[in-house]
């Protein structure tokens, strides 16, 4: 968090993390739809010719007043493709709080695993852990067929037992009430000095 006491604001960052087409830019992309234009910048999105996300998405939200103050949400989304690994770490670099979004199809659970752990190496790396930080995880895709079952998902991917939701992004679904649990963690944990 950056706070910038001469304008009385509070910036947040919130970085939606998972394997590449679990819907992390759906996500976002929803945010964007439902919240009124004075709430919110426009959406940057960079993407290849294949619509997957190149480097990143970034959205700003203005939302209300904490402590007398002007927070913003600076929503990001990595690339879940595996060789833009430098670029997740940079993207995470003064992360607040993480959505981790695993693809709930029974062929995915693999590369929901290999995300996982990349993003706890990265925030290793950074001092922290998934352990302590600010998290959660949204099991994106509940509407397909063949997926894994809430519990087996839990067994495999939440080993630190943080929230979870179970959603389905193209239709909104739990989208704006995960990005609402993650504000209000993120928000508990707020300290402002001076």
């Amino acid at each position: 968090m950056f706070v910038n006491h001469a304008r009385r604001e509070l910036n947040f960052k919130l970085v939606y993390y998972g394997p590449g087409l679990s819907g992390k830019t759906t996500n976002v992309e929803h945010i964007y739809q439902k919240l009124d234009p004075g709430m919110r910048s426009e959406l940057v999105t960079l993407n290849t010719r294949g619509e997957r996300t190149l480097y990143f998405d970034f959205l700003q939200l203005e939302l209300g007043r904490i402590k007398g103050m002007k927070p913003r949400f600076n929503l990001y989304t990595v690339p879940g493709q595996i060789y833009y690994r430098f670029s997740r770490k940079l993207i995470l670099k003064g992360v607040d709080g993480i959505i981790f979004v695993a693809d709930s199809q029974r062929q995915r659970m693999g590369d929901n695993l290999d995300s996982l752990l990349d993003l706890e190496k990265n925030l290793i790396d950074m001092g922290h852990s998934l352990q302590t930080f600010p998290w959660l995880i949204q099991y994106n895709k509940r509407d397909l067929p063949n997926i894994e079952p809430v519990p087996s998902l839990q067994a495999k991917l939440n080993f630190f037992e943080a929230p979870y939701f179970e959603a389905v992004a193209s239709e909104g679904v739990e989208v704006l009430t995960s990005l609402k649990a993650i504000i209000r963690d993120v928000v508990s944990k707020l300290n402002i000095e001076r």
